[in-house]
């Protein structure tokens, strides 16, 4: 797979020094990772939907919108550019009811985004390629789009069985997604399946726009699973978790009592999310009921963040107060997307230290934040509602101790 990486890469580093001319292309013999892009851009119900493609018909497509691989293989973030730079977005305006209608481009759509294996298509557009970029908290980054005068898929399209029978029965969308969870499919999967409207209730089947289905599933995969660790009992010690991927630095601390999560995001001077001078920060919070209200401080970081702490208690068979600290650095310095964040917790998750004692836990956690990230955390614990409900709130396990 190493081999894969650089090759792939490679290409797309000269692919884009060779055709200078590419605002001129029109026509297209590709193929899609499979990959399908719903935009929020215009004016809801309206939607645009892009079929994502290289230039040119690649035999390892699939690297090119696989954020597993990208964080197992610990890309750069350069990398990952070149990949999702090499991508076009050739898309078509649409309503988002049209899921339910027989519409040429949105069938196609469907058919790329539920396809089990890289999808073979002839692309031709109908306007040059638009070369601009705009950088987003949860969306993983495109090079290229332009509108798509017409399509044709060339291979046959595969579609796993299991997703093929979600997609054709009668369930609720939500049902669909916590099924193929439990068969093995992640949530990138899921999330491209919710956005081109296969599933839930056939009278209630619509488009959903890209940002939305990627925080709509980390939520949805999430509260399942904090419903099931609600019947655990807690984590015996203190649990410090912490690491980095791609300037992304985490400290996660759980805490021997009932569930509860709360996330610090701190963005340095100069990272991909602050210009600035200056430290900016955001936080959000959910005690043991959960929340009502979207996150709007940390937006879909919050969610992201969560599922893999919820995925880790749910294997231990445990609950814990969850008290995540990120640490945005300068070497984050372009905006790759919200899997960034969810890949970053799973690889902190994979550096695990225990203590019997909570101050142990704190004095230790102070350490790491100053020694492996330079960066004193004191200021942000002393804002934790989680800790502040610790003081003042004492649990039976307080006073057996």
């Amino acid at each position: 797979m190493e081999s894969i990486k650089f090759e792939t890469i490679k290409k797309i580093s000269e692919i884009g020094f060779r055709n200078r001319n590419l605002r001129n292309i029109s026509k297209l013999d590709s193929n899609s990772p499979p990959s399908v892009f719903i935009g929020s851009k215009l004016k809801y119900p309206l939607v645009n939907v892009g079929i994502l493609s290289p230039l040119e018909r690649e035999d390892n497509v699939q690297i090119y919108d696989d954020a597993k691989f990208w964080a197992e293989n610990n890309l750069k973030i350069e990398d990952v550019l070149r990949l999702r730079n090499g991508l076009l977005n050739s898309r078509f305006q649409s309503n988002v009811h049209d899921s339910r209608t027989e519409k040429n481009f949105v069938q196609m759509a469907q058919e790329i985004a539920i396809a089990s294996n890289p999808v073979d298509i002839e692309i031709e557009l109908k306007n040059k390629l638009n070369m601009n970029r705009n950088p987003d908290k949860v969306l993983t980054p495109h090079g290229m789009s332009a509108g798509l005068k017409k399509a044709k898929i060339v291979s046959n399209v595969k579609v796993h069985q299991k997703v093929d029978r979600v997609i054709n029965d009668e369930i609720k969308a939500n049902e669909g997604i916590q099924m193929l969870y439990k068969n093995g499919f992640n949530e990138y999967t899921l999330s491209k399946i919710l956005s081109v409207g296969v599933l839930g209730l056939k009278k209630n089947k619509k488009l959903v726009p890209t940002r939305w289905s990627i925080t709509a599933t980390d939520d949805s995969l999430g509260k399942v699973l904090i419903n099931k660790i609600k019947d655990y009992p807690v984590i015996e010690n203190y649990e410090l978790f912490f690491g980095e991927f791609l300037g992304n630095q985490y400290l996660i601390m759980l805490f021997p009592r009932i569930w509860s999560y709360e996330l610090f995001e701190l963005y340095l001077p100069k990272s991909s999310w602050n210009p600035s001078d200056e430290i900016k920060a955001s936080t959000d919070y959910e005690n043991y009921e959960g929340r009502k209200e979207y996150a709007y401080a940390t937006a879909g970081g919050y969610y992201a963040s969560r599922l893999p702490i919820a995925e880790y208690l749910s294997s231990i068979k445990k609950q814990a107060s969850a008290l995540v600290i990120r640490i945005e650095t300068p070497s984050y310095w372009a905006g790759l997307g919200v899997w960034v964040v969810r890949e970053s917790v799973r690889k902190a998750i994979a550096k695990k230290m225990e203590f019997t004692d909570e101050k142990e836990l704190m004095e230790s956690s102070k350490k790491v934040g100053k020694i492996k990230y330079g960066f004193d955390i004191s200021g942000i614990l002393s804002k934790s509602l989680i800790l502040k409900e610790k003081r003042e709130q004492k649990s039976l396990r307080d006073f057996w101790i």
